[in-house]
């Protein structure tokens, strides 16, 4: 495929959002035809199946069955926007793709990373970033943000305790560990404008 796909992960909190508007902006300027997306959502479909994953009232959601919508809404996104997007030559920002899934499900809720990833292989079928930028930062600092953000949505994750984000913090600094030809870590704990820097940087690497 012609274009470049980039995701841009990390646990709550991390800023990922913001930083991931302002990159975008700036590629444009550029003159890069860039695609701005999220998982899960990003088509009409993918988002129906978001709101019933973040919804607060689902509480006896199995880890399971929240493993494998994440992985359907994946694929609705992919092979609505993503793919065709990619095939025209764009960039392609995704907040969000399949180490989301590694972290929090494989990892965090202790489903197994190989099992989360198999369920995953099946609904990207190879389609896989070029560069992940892992925006990190230590869950006391993301939640503080979180809980200091009134516009921003709480969703059924973000009620999780400590503990869950912990390990969703170790799950994504073991993918990082395992894949250091694609992710690169960001240090999200800086100011907003040095993160953006940082992440910028990297990008520029792959356009080159």
């Amino acid at each position: 495929m012609a274009g470049l796909f980039i995701t841009i992960e990390g646990p709550e909190g991390a800023g990922k959002t913001t930083v991931l508007n302002r990159i975008a902006k700036k590629l444009q300027e550029k003159g890069q035809d860039v695609v701005q997306t999220r998982e899960p959502g990003g088509i009409v479909i993918a988002e129906q199946i978001r709101s019933v994953i973040l919804n607060k009232e689902n509480t006896a959601m199995d880890a399971r069955t929240e493993a494998l919508l994440y992985a359907a809404a994946r694929r609705q996104h992919l092979a609505e926007k993503v793919i065709p997007a990619l095939k025209q030559g764009s960039i392609v920002l995704c907040d969000r793709f399949v180490d989301s899934s590694l972290a929090y499900q494989g990892f965090a809720r202790g489903l197994g990373m190989s099992e989360v990833g198999s369920i995953n292989e099946f609904a990207i079928g190879g389609v896989m970033p070029e560069l992940t930028l892992l925006f990190d930062v230590r869950p006391e600092i993301g939640l503080a943000r979180i809980h200091r953000h009134n516009g921003r949505e709480v969703n059924r994750l973000d009620l999780e305790d400590i503990s869950f984000h912990k390990k969703v913090r170790e799950g994504y600094l073991a993918l990082a560990e395992l894949n250091k030809e694609r992710i690169v870590i960001i240090n999200a704990e800086q100011e907003e404008e040095r993160v953006f820097q940082d992440a910028f940087s990297q990008i520029e690497k792959v356009l080159k």
